[in-house]
C-alpha cells in the first residue's frame, strides 16, 4: 500500500493498540503478533484516530516537537506505510 500526505490513517479492524503494563509499553496487537513501536512511532500513532489526514497528523507532531515538517512527514508516511503493509494500518 502507499500512503499519501492526503491518506487517513486508522487501524486495521482487527489491530489494538494499547499500553501493556507486563512490558511496560505500548503495543500493537494483530492474531499472532505483537509489534513495539518505539516513542515515535507511538505518538504518531497516537494521532490515528480515523479522521485525521497524515499531513495535519505531522504538522501538529512538527509542532509539539519544534522538528522541520518535511523531516516528520516522511517519517509519519514510511512508519505508517510499513504498517499499512504489514496489514496493521487502513486509510
Amino acid at each position: 500500500m502507499n500512503l499519501t500526505p492526503a491518506s487517513i490513517p486508522r487501524l486495521a479492524r482487527h489491530v489494538r493498540f494499547q499500553f501493556d503494563t507486563a512490558r511496560n509499553c505500548h503495543v500493537l496487537l494483530a492474531p499472532e503478533r505483537v509489534v513495539m513501536p518505539d516513542p515515535i512511532a507511538v505518538a504518531i500513532l497516537e494521532a490515528c484516530d480515523g479522521t485525521t489526514d497524515i499531513t495535519t497528523i505531522a504538522d501538529r507532531l512538527a509542532a509539539r516537537y519544534q522538528a522541520p515538517i518535511e523531516a516528520v512527514l516522511a517519517d509519519c508516511l514510511e512508519m505508517l506505510d510499513d504498517l499499512a503493509n504489514k496489514g496493521m494500518i487502513a486509510s
